[in-house]
């Protein structure tokens, strides 16, 4: 088993701001997962669940290279209770479990955040109902949300976060650190994947990011997003983890079929808009909504964009 070339994967994985809030700890008897405390947002993230939900991605990226190289591996999620940023414990088994794909390892390095905007085309309902699949499966919550009515409260609840978001100055401060970086690098939103600015037919509201990148022409060809409301029967880390495994498979499953998506995290962060999508927007009022994901046709004029660079592993391993 070559566990850096894995690894090498697993930091592949999409987190909140790009901030790659993970730790990994090489043992004699395999490797363990921690958060990075030093890189908790705590304005954008007060109750650290885009943290965790980002860590399950790198997991779930994780357990994917070690499939490709043909190692299965046994799990033991949140193994010390008293210490919750021991996200998971990482073992050598002699078979691949049945839901991880090794397969989705040849699309980790092309995967990326796609906050630009999408094409008329509709996503297929039989795609959506194989990420709708991958859901159920881990025992995730999904709602497709199709409804005129529910995406129009969707789109509000957004405003009014990203209104209340953006009335906190440490919250402006936060994002003006982890945003607006230069091309090349290794942490943090490039200005060049900001979403492009000026109003897009049917787009949902995008974060607003430093230094964001001039509008793209032609503006006028309306968007067709998928969106996907994960949710989940009880509200703790162990869940957070395990739909942020889910948001992994999902979202390479994406790549896999040539189409683009984008976390629409921000409604979610704030209190009074998650409640109102629980109540409002979510199929299960006793579940918790836990990511919002944005899955499209990428627009020709969107272009090529390199993945974004991460950390060495020298910065994110410990040996």
């Amino acid at each position: 088993m070559d566990l850096d070339t894995a690894l090498l994967m697993a930091i592949r994985a999409p987190s909140i701001h790009n901030s790659q809030p993970w730790r990994w700890r090489i043992r004699p008897h395999g490797v363990e997962l921690y958060t990075d405390a030093t890189r908790r947002l705590t304005r954008t993230d007060p109750a650290g669940r885009d943290q965790v939900i980002s860590c399950g991605a790198a997991l779930h990226h994780l357990l994917v290279g070690l499939a490709d190289a043909g190692q299965g591996a046994r799990v033991r999620r949140l193994p010390e209770p008293t210490r919750p940023h021991h996200l998971a414990t990482v073992e050598p088994a002699p078979r691949i479990d049945a839901d991880i794909d090794a397969a989705l390892a040849a699309v980790i390095g092309r995967r990326h955040t796609g906050r630009r905007p999408f094409r008329s085309w509709p996503v297929p309902p039989e795609l959506t109902g194989e990420m709708a699949e991958i859901a159920d499966r881990q025992g995730v919550g999904v709602d497709i949300i199709t409804d005129a009515r529910a995406r129009r409260r969707l789109y509000r609840a957004i405003e009014v976060a990203a209104g209340q978001q953006d009335a906190d100055p440490g919250y402006a401060a936060e994002l003006a650190v982890w945003s607006g970086r230069t091309a090349g690098a290794r942490e943090g939103v490039p200005a060049d994947r900001a979403p492009s600015p000026g109003p897009v037919p049917g787009r949902m509201p995008m974060r607003g990011f430093a230094g964001e990148p001039p509008p793209l022409a032609p503006q006028g060809e309306p968007e067709s997003a998928a969106l996907l409301l994960l949710s989940t029967s009880a509200d703790t880390p162990l869940q957070w983890l395990r739909v942020g495994e889910v948001t992994s498979a999902i979202l390479l499953t994406a790549a896999r079929h040539g189409l683009a998506a984008s976390p629409l995290t921000q409604p979610l962060e704030v209190g009074d808009t998650r409640t109102f999508i629980r109540n409002h927007i979510s199929g299960d009022r006793s579940s918790h909504p836990q990511i919002l994901l944005r899955i499209g046709w990428p627009r020709p004029e969107s272009g090529y964009l390199r993945p974004t660079p991460r950390r060495p592993l020298a910065e994110v391993v410990d040996r």
